[in-house]
C-alpha cells in the first residue's frame, strides 16, 4: 500500500462534510448511543434463557452446536438475498455452506440468519410489479431486522447485489450497528452484446423497424449468464458505493462469479468478519464505519463514476439509518468540484468489466484521495484508512494478497486520472424553480441537449406517453410532464421504459425533455430528465398545476426548472387528481397501502420507515 503523504482535503469536501455533521449532530448522537448500548451486552446469547438458547443450535452440526452453546466462538449471521431466477443472486446458492466451512477453519461458526426478497427492476420495467420496487427496499430492511432480532450473532455477512437489495440490507444492518459487518458481492457476468448495440436494437424496436424476436435475441445476448448485469446502473453503483464506503473488501466489486478470485475474496470476507467482531483482533462495528465522512465518500464515488440517480434517494435513506442527514444540496455542491473519471454505459460504451480491467476501483480511489476529494481517515472492513482501497487483490499459488493498483489507466476511454477528466464536474445537478426541487443527471446528455424550452404535454401514466409516441403525436418539440409517479401516488416506479421512445424523438432533431416526480434508473441516458420532483403531485404541488401547452424551461446547465406561468395564476389553478385506484390493486399492491400512505418525499429517501422515533 502506498505511503504517499496525505493530501489536504478539498475545501468544498470539508465544508459539505462539516455542515452534514452539524445538521446530523442530534440524530447521530442518538444513533451512536443505541450502538453503544447494544454492544455492551455482547455476546448477547450468553444472557438468554436456556429454552431460548437451545432453539438457536438445535439443528446445527455437533461441533457448531457445542460452540454456540458455550459461546466460545464468534457466531456469524448470514443474511442472504439468494434466489435462482435472478442472474445477480443465483451465485449465492453455494455461499452459505462455503462460508460456514471457512468460519470453522478460522475458529468461528456461521448460521443463515434469514433471507430477504430480491426483485429485479429489469423484469418489472413498465409493469405493475415496478410499483413495489422502491418499497421492496424497506421490506428488505425490515426482513434484515427480523433475521438479526434473535440476538445470537457477533458479526454478520450480507449477501446482496442489486437495486433495492443492498440499500435495504444496509438500512437493516445499520440498526444492528454494534455488529461487525461485511458486505459480500457475487460479481458481474462476463461481457455479452455491447451495450450500445443493445440500445440501438431497443430504439429500432420502438420504431417498429425490427421484430420482437430480434429484440429478445439482443437482450438475451446481453443478459446471458450468472452475475450482475454489466451496465452501470443501480446494481453496479451499489457495489462501487459499498467499496468506497469501506464495507466491502478492496477490489471485490467487479470480480466475475465462479472464479478462484471470487471464492478467495468471499473466504477473506469471512475472516475479516471474525477479526472485526467484539472478540476479534480489530473490533470495529458497522456503526463506527458508516459515518458522515463515509457517506460523503459515497457521494463523491457516485459523482466521479456517473453513478445511478437512484442513490439520490437510496443513499439518503441509508445515511438516515445511521443518523446522518444529507440532502440534494450536498450532492449538487459536491458535484461542482468532483470530476467525472469514468465512462461506463450508459455514460459511455464500456461495461463494468472494462472499467475493472482498466484499473477499476483501486485506480479511481487513489486518484480521488491524491486530489483531496475523499476522506482518508475513515474506518473500513479492511482496516483503518481508505488507503487500503487503493490496492487490488491477486492470487499467487492460491494465496490471496493485495498490491497497489496500476499507476496508469489501462484505457483512458473508460477510466481517467483527475488531471484529465471526462468532465470537470460530476454531472449531477440540483434543479430548482417554481416546480419544486429535483435532480438531473447530465453526464450522459450531450451539451447541445441539456437546455430545453418547449411546451408541456402532461401525462399521468407512462403508457400514455408510449401510446402517444406510437400514434405519431409527439413529432415536435415538447417537455413530457409525467405526474403522480411519486412514492405516495404509486410507489415511484422507474420510468426507464420511456428512454427508447424519447431518444428516437431527440435523434430526429426535436427538443425533448422529461419532468416527473417519478424515478429514472441508473440506466437513464441521453435525454434530459428532471426527476424525483419534490413535493410530488399528490402533495398538491406545483407540478400538479402544469397544463398542457404551458412553456416549461429545463436548464441542465444552470439548474433552472420552471413553468412560465406567474405565481398567482399557478397557485389559483385547480388540481384534478387522476383515478389512482388501478395503482392500488393487483400484484400485491393492495398490501402496500400503509407504505404509500406513510412514505416520505424523495429528497428524504422516499421511505415510510424514517419517522422521528427512529433516532430516539
Amino acid at each position: 500500500m502506498s505511503n504517499a503523504t496525505p493530501t489536504p482535503i478539498h475545501p468544498v469536501i470539508a465544508e459539505v462534510t462539516e455542515r452534514i455533521r452539524q445538521r446530523s449532530a442530534a440524530s447521530r448522537a442518538d444513533y451512536l448511543a443505541m450502538v453503544e448500548q447494544a454492544g455492551q451486552h455482547a455476546p448477547q446469547r450468553k444472557g438468554m434463557g436456556c429454552a431460548n438458547l437451545a432453539h438457536t443450535f438445535a439443528a446445527a452440526p455437533v461441533n457448531d452446536k457445542l460452540a454456540i452453546r458455550e459461546s466460545r466462538r464468534t457466531n456469524i449471521g448470514i443474511v442472504t438475498a439468494y434466489n435462482d431466477m435472478l442472474s445477480a443472486h443465483q451465485p449465492y446458492a453455494t455461499y452459505p455452506e462455503f462460508i460456514k466451512q471457512v468460519a470453522r477453519e478460522a475458529g468461528g461458526v456461521a448460521q443463515v440468519a434469514g433471507g430477504v426478497p430480491a426483485m429485479c427492476d429489469g423484469i418489472t420495467q413498465g409493469a405493475e410489479g415496478m410499483e413495489l420496487s422502491l418499497f421492496s427496499r424497506d421490506v428488505i430492511a425490515l426482513a434484515t431486522a427480523v433475521a438479526l432480532s434473535h440476538k445470537v450473532f457477533d458479526a454478520a455477512l450480507y449477501l446482496g447485489i442489486c437495486d433495492k437489495i443492498v440499500p435495504g440490507l444496509m438500512i437493516g444492518a445499520l440498526r444492528f450497528g454494534h455488529l461487525a459487518s461485511v458486505f459480500v458481492p457475487a460479481g458481474p457476468m462476463t461481457s455479452g452484446l455491447p451495450n450500445d448495440q443493445k440500445g440501438k436494437v431497443r430504439q429500432q424496436y420502438a420504431q417498429g423497424l425490427v421484430s420482437r424476436e430480434a429484440l429478445l435475441e439482443a437482450e438475451a445476448q446481453s443478459y446471458h449468464s450468472a452475475g450482475t448485469c454489466t451496465f452501470y446502473g443501480t446494481a453496479n453503483s451499489n457495489q462501487m458505493l459499498m467499496e468506497i464506503m469501506g464495507v466491502q473488501l478492496p477490489g471485490s466489486s467487479f470480480v466475475n462469479p465462479g472464479t478462484p478470485m471470487r471464492e478467495a475474496l468471499t473466504a477473506h470476507a469471512v475472516r475479516r468478519a471474525l477479526a472485526l467482531s467484539h472478540d476479534g483482533e480489530q473490533p470495529t462495528p458497522l456503526g463506527h464505519i458508516v459515518d458522515e465522512k463515509a457517506v460523503v465518500n459515497g457521494i463523491v464515488g457516485l459523482l466521479a463514476t456517473g453513478g445511478s440517480t437512484n442513490h439520490t434517494i437510496h443513499l439518503v435513506a441509508m445515511a438516515r439509518a445511521a443518523g446522518v442527514l444529507i440532502d440534494w444540496d450536498d450532492f449538487s455542491d459536491l458535484s461542482a468540484v468532483v470530476p467525472l473519471l469514468a465512462r461506463i454505459y450508459p455514460n459511455g460504451s464500456a461495461d463494468v468489466n472494462h472499467f475493472h480491467a482498466a484499473g477499476g476501483m483501486g485506480f479511481l480511489i487513489r486518484e480521488l484521495l491524491d486530489a483531496g476529494l475523499l476522506h482518508a481517515d475513515v474506518n473500513t472492513v479492511a482496516g483503518a484508512g481508505l488507503r487500503h482501497y487503493t490496492q487490488e487483490p491477486s492470487l499467487e499459488t492460491g494465496t490471496l494478497s493485495w498490491h497497489d493498483a496500476p499507476l496508469q489507466s489501462g484505457d483512458v476511454s473508460v477510466l481517467r486520472p483527475v488531471a484529465e477528466p471526462f468532465s470537470a464536474d460530476g454531472g449531477l445537478k440540483l434543479m430548482r424553480g417554481n416546480l419544486g426541487r429535483s435532480v438531473i443527471k447530465v453526464s450522459a446528455v450531450k451539451p447541445e441537449h441539456r437546455v430545453v424550452r418547449a411546451p408541456a404535454i402532461v401525462f399521468h401514466d407512462q403508457q400514455d406517453v408510449l401510446d402517444a409516441f406510437q400514434a405519431g403525436q409527439l413529432e415536435r418539440d415538447f417537455v413530457a410532464v409525467l405526474t403522480y409517479q411519486g412514492p405516495r401516488a404509486n410507489g415511484m416506479p422507474e420510468l426507464h421504459k420511456l428512454t427508447p421512445a424519447l431518444s428516437v424523438l431527440q435523434d430526429k432533431g426535436f427538443k425533448v425533455a422529461l419532468v416527473t416526480d417519478g424515478r429514472m434508473s441508473g440506466a437513464s441516458g441521453k435525454v434530459p430528465a428532471a426527476i424525483h420532483v419534490s413535493p410530488e403531485a399528490l402533495d398538491d404541488s406545483p407540478i400538479a398545476r402544469v397544463y398542457t401547452g404551458d412553456m416549461v424551461v429545463l436548464d441542465g446547465q444552470t439548474g433552472e426548472l420552471r413553468v412560465e406561468v406567474d405565481d398567482a395564476t399557478l397557485a389559483a389553478r385547480s388540481v384534478t387528481v387522476p383515478d389512482l385506484h388501478h395503482n392500488q390493486l393487483g400484484t400485491g399492491r393492495e398490501l402496500f397501502g400503509l407504505f404509500r400512505h406513510n412514505a416520505g418525499n424523495a429528497e428524504a429517501g422516499g421511505s415510510p420507515l424514517f419517522g422521528a422515533a427512529l433516532h430516539r
